[in-house]
């Protein structure tokens, strides 16, 4: 065999290794996985309009992905109700509910993100 040919063969089997493997991950998500990994992102869009009135930019993305990733499952279907509408009164306190759990708090504070207070240019 020449060298080309085995340097060929073996690219071949990378690839089929690759390809088992990503077929092995897909196997292993489960249908109530994928449908819980939707519904956060449906949630987020509920979520970062929110937490937008209370922190800037970059930390509002933050202490979004915080509030999300320690959201229960009831939480997330409740939020991805209001996919889409403005956030009502219920939807905010919703969110600064999840937002002062100890876990989520936990999560802003060792991001570096202040904990939810009054919505920016509000006065007190």
């Amino acid at each position: 065999l020449s060298p080309g040919l085995c340097a060929a063969k073996g690219a071949g089997m990378t690839g089929a290794l690759r390809a088992v493997m990503v077929l092995a991950a897909l196997a292993a998500c489960s249908p109530t996985d994928v449908a819980d990994k939707v519904g956060r992102r449906a949630a987020e869009t509920v979520v970062l309009p929110v937490v937008s009135k209370y922190l800037p930019g970059p930390q509002a993305d933050t202490a979004t992905r915080c509030i999300i990733d320690n959201a229960s499952a009831d939480d997330i279907q409740t939020l991805s109700r209001d996919v889409g509408v403005v956030a009502g009164s219920s939807t905010v306190a919703s969110v600064l509910r999840m937002a002062a759990t100890p876990a989520t708090a936990a999560c802003l504070a060792g991001a570096g993100v202040p904990a939810l207070a009054a919505p920016i240019g509000a006065t007190l």
